[in-house]
């Protein structure tokens, strides 16, 4: 049956089906900041490479709301100040409005970051994470909306560290084709407090190759320029940007850039996720030579190569490399022993065998945590599941073991009295199960 005239669509003008598909591959930009025009111009280049007059959309109300907004969705603590997002959304308009005009003016300063210090995993060492006040991190995030899409359009392919639209599968899936492809000679390399070390002058410059208005120049050096509040002790780090500032990983993946294009020109295939990247190539001489190059350029923009993490590696034969909490060795991958070590460190304290809940709400617990391991290491082996299942099992039996007045480690008789489908029947999630499932649907 065909179409009357008044059925038909109105015919679309070249130009605008153009803006349309602009739009569509800046769809994560922020629309208040990134207009048509703008977008347009992103992709077909401003004059000389340079973009100037940032600064007022930075401050434009709409940037700063929907920069709110985006603060307010990610949660987090209090800075050194003490407000929390609850208290500064309870007068937000006079309180954005403030911003606005101390942004205007120049005269906006950011407070203290305070550093608090988190466990690293699988170590008794700690690593450092800042957290801004919540009025620095609006500010942060509005100027992230205003210069990220500048730098995106500059990034590597192999670049998938905090960027739109990237994450660590598609990492992993490089990393995968790569060995399939016969790139089994690896630079596992380990960058040495990457983000507490970046060289501060030499990050503007990288800066200054795409931004000129000097007001959004000035606000980036005052972040870099922040003190840090360590337990009452305020202090200015001489290099690096604070871990958990909005800011960082955009600055710390500009640093890097010019690393990865260097890389691609020279033939090398490597995958980076943030400062964790491996380089993987064709025999052991391509390998040295990567490394040798990875060497050169660390030390020239003030970086160093941890000495005993960076390795070469031939992950065709035993031993291979872990990255992004994967082992990759012979042709195949599964979870890290670190993976698994925090992993089992992150269900101890919910399977404690005094534990005093019901198995029901342990197992309610616990699940949501399986079936997040299991989306991530969903790739790997079915029996590096399987253990990860029977180790949980185990802690499980020790608690029903405990509640019955017997002591010690759960032995045979308790896996005949304790089977793995009584726990089935309580509803705990399994990751072997899950992945027999997960073939199935694939197939």
């Amino acid at each position: 049956m065909s179409a009357s005239k008044e059925d038909k669509p109105a015919p679309v003008p070249a130009r605008a089906t153009q803006a349309g598909e602009v739009r569509a591959r800046w769809a994560w930009t922020e629309p208040s900041v990134w207009t048509e025009r703008m977008l347009t111009a992103l992709e077909n280049g401003v004059k000389g490479g340079v973009w100037y007059s940032l600064i007022d959309k930075v401050h434009r109300p709409a940037n700063l709301y929907s920069a709110f907004e985006q603060v307010k969705a990610n949660d987090g603590a209090a800075g050194t100040d003490r407000q929390t997002i609850e208290r500064f959304e309870a007068n937000l308009e006079a309180n954005l409005a403030k911003l606005g005009v101390e942004l205007q003016t120049g005269q906006y300063r950011p407070g203290a970051v305070r550093r608090v210090w988190i466990p690293k995993p699988g170590k008794k060492e700690k690593r450092p994470l800042g957290i801004p006040t919540v009025r620095d991190r609006i500010v942060q995030t509005a100027l992230r909306n205003v210069v990220e899409p500048i730098f995106e359009r500059e990034f590597a392919a192999q670049s998938y560290g905090f960027r739109p639209n990237r994450s660590t599968k598609g990492a992993l899936r490089r990393v995968d084709e790569l060995l399939h492809a016969g790139y089994v000679h690896a630079v596992d390399a380990d960058l040495k407090q990457y983000f507490d070390t970046i060289p501060k002058v030499k990050l503007m410059e990288v800066l200054k190759l795409k931004i000129a208005d000097g007001r959004v120049l000035e606000l980036v050096e005052k972040f870099l320029e922040q003190a840090v509040n360590d337990n009452g002790e305020e202090y200015v780090p001489a290099a690096g940007t604070p871990q958990g500032a909005v800011l960082s990983p955009l600055l710390s993946n500009l640093y890097l850039n010019a690393l990865d294009h260097l890389m691609e020109r020279q033939g090398y295939e490597m995958v980076r996720y943030a400062d964790d990247f491996v380089v993987l190539c064709r025999t052991q001489a391509e390998a040295a030579a990567a490394l040798t190059e990875l060497q050169r350029w660390t030390a020239q923009a003030g970086l160093t190569l941890h000495p005993e993490k960076t390795r070469l590696v031939d992950a065709s034969l035993p031993g291979g490399f872990d990255f992004l909490g994967y082992h990759f060795e012979r042709g195949k991958h599964w979870p890290s022993e670190k993976s698994k070590k925090k992993f089992r460190d992150a269900l101890r304290p919910l399977t404690a065998r005094n534990n005093g809940h019901s198995l029901q709400v342990i197992i309610a617990r616990i699940n949501p945590k399986l079936r997040g391991w299991f989306e991530y290491f969903k790739h790997s082996p079915r029996i590096a599941l399987r253990a990860m299942d029977g180790w949980t099992r185990q802690r499980l039996r020790n608690i029903q073991r405990r509640r019955h007045h017997r002591y010690g480690i759960a032995s045979g008789r308790d896996q005949r009295r304790w089977p793995n489908a009584f726990f089935a029947a309580h509803g705990l999630f399994s990751l072997e199960a899950a992945h027999v499932q997960h073939c199935q649907s694939n197939k």
